[in-house]
């Protein structure tokens, strides 16, 4: 596509010819000036790094933004806490919906809303969600005048917390849609409504999961924040150059992807650890080079379900970057998985360690039981099943001297039954929350059907 100003970015959601958006070239940030930006509070550096994306949107006006995304997170919104073998979880789950996709879709919330009023104009967002994205996404934008919300969720592979989430609301501009299928199901859906463009121009389509290139830009946010606030116990002269690693629980691969701009960007990351589920096609792929999605049939219901997702989206970002930024490297994979089932870039599969810093491994209920279980007893902090997956896969891969960051998925409560199982602990809930468990649920039960999805988005969408 021809190259487009950020905020259009955000509204299109997907390139014209459903391809994903990527930015001409990555921003660098030099040793410098990270340390200028020590000493910002979060929604601070939350403007500076955005600005380096969003050059059309004044920086008053993201700072503004990111303030008011953040106000109703804790003062510290993102807390980092050892739980000791030299792991550091970073806290990302303080914001309403209890996970780390309200990081960015607080932000894209704020965003979406100015940039609609500037240009009067109206958004539909169609999205699909493992569990997460969705109930982040209509709380960020329930009871906006200009954006209306169309979330697909797959039938019985939520938890209930995550139902009650999303399913609780009543507003008007807020429509679940929960999908006969799988979440990889509900994401084709999407894809197939956004890659027709007249339909999508004429019902004013956009969208919020990780395909919009906004949620990536805003998660990049927090690697600098946790790089910045690991090495503020390092002496100056050491900072610069000071390597740390990340893990990341990962399905669809947007969260890993910011970590992957992130280091592109100039954040002194060694490596980028990804933890699979039982659904471990992208582990598979880095241990291979060979990309293979499972089918709707073969992709596992699991106690991390908002991982289970057996097609990737953002990977089409990565495999840009591994064939030289060249978009026919892209389009030639992805013919190949069309036709064949897969593709193979085994060749290259040396590549994404050496060079990207990417490794990878798998996590299974047992193991998500045993680590919650083994950080329980180890320093009281009560996690939830993904953050195990990424802990579990984390310990594989520390080194000495190299603080292991794992990015903290969820609060503990989403997932109760499977604490319970693990610890035998039964969790608290807030009377806010209690409260949500036991409210009337609206949602609209679905075929796996894209005319009636279709004829749904036609009858209630915005104009």
């Amino acid at each position: 596509m021809q190259p487009q100003p950020f905020s259009e970015t955000l509204l299109e959601g997907l390139a014209p010819d459903g391809g994903l958006a990527v930015p001409e070239t990555l921003p660098r940030v030099e040793a410098e000036t990270l340390e200028r930006w020590r000493a910002l509070t979060y929604p601070q550096l939350a403007a500076e790094v955005l600005g380096l994306f969003a050059g059309d949107i004044p920086r008053e006006d993201l700072a503004r933004m990111t303030a008011a995304a953040y106000a109703d997170f804790p003062d510290e919104v993102v807390p980092l806490r050892s739980i000791g073998d030299g792991i550091t979880l970073v806290g990302l789950s303080e914001g309403p919906t209890l996970a780390f996709k309200d990081m960015a879709m607080q932000f894209l919330g704020q965003a979406l809303e100015d940039v609609l009023e500037k240009k009067d104009r109206v958004l539909n967002i169609v999205g699909a969600t493992s569990g997460d994205t969705g109930s982040a996404a209509e709380h960020a934008l329930r009871g906006k005048e200009r954006v209306s919300v169309f979330m697909l969720s797959p039938q019985g592979r939520m938890s209930s917390f995550q139902r009650a989430q999303m399913y609780s609301l009543d507003d008007a501009n807020v429509h679940n849609i929960a999908v006969e299928g799988v979440f990889d199901d509900c994401q084709n859906l999407v894809k197939a409504l956004a890659g027709d463009l007249d339909f999508k121009r004429a019902q004013h389509l956009g969208a919020v999961n990780s395909i919009n290139l906004g949620r990536i830009a805003a998660q990049v946010v927090y690697y600098f924040w946790a790089w910045l606030r690991v090495t503020d116990a390092v002496e100056p002269e050491y900072r610069p150059g000071f390597e740390v690693s990340f893990t990341v629980p990962s399905g669809n691969f947007g969260n890993i992807l910011s970590g992957h701009f992130a280091k592109g960007m100039g954040v002194p990351i060694r490596r980028l650890v990804l933890a699979a589920n039982e659904n471990n096609v992208l582990d598979e792929f880095f241990r291979t080079g060979v990309y293979r999605p499972r089918s709707a049939a073969d992709t596992h219901a699991t106690s991390s379900p908002s991982m289970d997702i057996s097609k990737a989206s953002n990977l089409e970002r990565f495999i840009f970057d591994l064939v030289g930024r060249d978009g026919q490297g892209v389009i030639d994979a992805w013919a190949a998985l069309d036709s064949q089932g897969f593709f193979d870039f085994s060749a290259e599969q040396p590549r994404f360690e050496a060079e990207f810093g990417i490794v990878s491994g798998t996590s299974t209920h047992t193991d998500r039981l045993a680590t919650i279980r083994s950080v329980y007893e180890g320093s009281g902090e009560i996690i939830d099943p993904h953050t195990a997956d990424g802990v579990k896969v984390a310990r594989e891969f520390v080194e000495h001297d190299v603080p292991m960051l794992v990015l903290e998925t969820a609060k503990p409560q989403k997932f109760a039954e499977t604490i319970t199982e693990a610890i035998g602990v039964e969790l608290e809930f807030s009377p806010e929350l209690r409260q949500m468990m036991d409210a009337p649920q609206h949602v609209t039960e679905m075929a796996d059907d894209e005319a009636a999805l279709r004829a749904f988005v036609s009858e209630h969408a915005l104009h």
